[in-house]
């Protein structure tokens, strides 16, 4: 397995589900439903719901077609938690996004929300299906990270990036340029924190030769890596205005 995640004890954090595309329905809402993230001062958590829904059951015909392409390419275990593990972390990047409309001072920071919400959707899609294809445990959408049991408790692995629930409830309190300066640090956090994903994806041996994953992974890196240099530019313009009289 890779290394990707670090455990904390105790429950988590989510947002409410958005629907998959037509050609893969999930199991409830329209094409165009876009729920909000809540606007409560006192939010310390995101709702314990997936952000979007999860893709249908894969077809015979998609699993004879992943099968095919596994005996060319054949996929690892460090691919499977790869492609596992960012479902959950790109479903926090939407969950932070959804907070901008209702508290971002600033109109590129909603417009770049917006952005990471469209994009991140489709990918979730993305790396459920592949793994629904390959009959591998789907996990939600869920923005807390992935749960397991041992010794008795519920822990929360968060991949490397990713918002603790105090940072969570740091950017939730934030209003006008102070969420926007907060949103950018975390998210650049966050977007950091998917390349070093890809990175430790392709240190692993053998893993990265499926075709789709060594796409995904690749486009991740370049996507997350010129956006992570956007909001850095956007972050010095916040933060030079804060500081002005």
């Amino acid at each position: 397995m890779l290394g990707f995640a670090a455990c904390r004890p105790g429950g988590g954090i989510a947002a409410a589900p958005s629907p998959a595309p037509g050609a893969r329905p999930g199991t409830a809402g329209s094409a165009s439903a876009s729920p909000s993230a809540p606007s409560t001062d006192t939010l310390t958590g995101f709702p314990d719901t997936p952000v979007v829904d999860g893709v249908g059951p894969s077809s015979p015909a998609a699993i004879a077609d992943a099968v095919a392409d596994s005996i060319k390419h054949p996929y690892t275990e460090a691919d499977v938690a790869f492609m596992s593990g960012m479902i959950g972390h790109h479903a926090q990047a939407i969950a932070m996004a959804r907070l901008a409309p209702s508290r971002a001072g600033s109109e590129a920071v909603r417009t770049l929300a917006a952005r990471i919400i469209n994009a991140q959707r489709d990918e979730i899609h993305i790396m459920q299906t592949w793994l629904a294809d390959r009959r591998q445990p789907v996990p939600p959408a869920s923005p807390n990270g992935m749960t397991h049991e041992m010794g008795g408790m519920t822990h929360t692995m968060l991949m490397p990036g990713m918002l603790t629930p105090a940072q969570v409830a740091e950017l939730a309190r934030s209003r006008g340029a102070e969420f926007d300066e907060r949103f950018l640090r975390f998210m650049i956090q966050h977007h950091r924190g998917a390349t070093e994903m890809v990175r430790q994806l392709f240190a692993a041996p053998g893993a990265g030769e499926d075709d789709l994953v060594f796409k995904f992974a690749s486009d991740v890196n370049v996507d997350q890596s010129t956006e992570i240099v956007r909001m850095e530019q956007m972050l010095v313009a916040v933060v030079l205005q804060r500081g002005l009289p």
